[in-house]
């Protein structure tokens, strides 16, 4: 059944497995857009809204259980800052199908297609740019001017286990949530407020 921002709903528990269960290699990098200054990039951001109007971001949480606590995957981008697992939604693209197709380039074989058995789940949340260099608010921004970005995240169930692949220029790191609560300094406002996102849902932490 899918709920009203396309995802799929699974009801409230939700089970957390082992990191030692999963497998971690690297890949080649695919995208250099990464490299980009702070100028390069809003200066892209511009010209994109330009021709395609606002844009829409869709980012996967992915949770796992380490020393008995609930981890978030998060990628770190050149040893520096902290990203969700995602990215931008191609026009008219869906953003179920957006976001698996992000997740297999962040974190599957470099020869996966978009057709990998990624289990999205429900949208814990949305947040908006009013403008290209500013930080995102949870909710949309009074002030006359058009949102120039959405970004929308979806819990995404992981199984008992699974391969993952990061361009060389990532790594997959596992967070505690209690590291990331309230730490907007460090992880900015969206991976920060992840732990009061999912607070709604029971975490079945598996052992072992």
């Amino acid at each position: 059944m899918e709920d009203d921002n396309g995802g799929v709903g699974h009801g409230d528990v939700v089970d957390v497995y082992p990191l030692n269960r999963y497998y971690f290699g690297s890949k080649e990098a695919i995208s250099k857009k990464d490299d980009d200054d702070l100028v390069d990039r809003i200066h892209r951001l511009k010209a994109n809204y330009e021709v395609n109007g606002m844009r829409v971001c869709v980012e996967g949480v992915l949770l796992v259980e380490l020393l008995g606590r609930p981890h978030v995957l998060l990628l770190q981008v050149k040893n520096s800052f902290f990203r969700l697992p995602g990215g931008r939604l191609r026009p008219g693209e869906s953003v179920v199908e957006g976001l698996k197709r992000k997740l297999s380039n962040k974190l599957s074989p470099i020869e996966s297609t978009t057709s990998d058995n990624w289990q999205v789940g429900e949208c814990i949340g949305m947040w908006w740019k009013s403008s290209f260099d500013t930080l995102p608010y949870p909710y949309l921004p009074r002030n006359g001017c058009r949102p120039k970005e959405c970004i929308k995240l979806f819990l995404v169930r992981l199984p008992i286990s699974r391969k993952f692949f990061v361009p060389k220029h990532m790594k997959l790191l596992a967070v505690p949530l209690f590291q990331i609560h309230d730490n907007c300094q460090t992880y900015g406002p969206v991976i920060s407020g992840i732990p009061q996102m999912i607070s709604k849902f029971s975490l079945n932490i598996i052992q072992g």
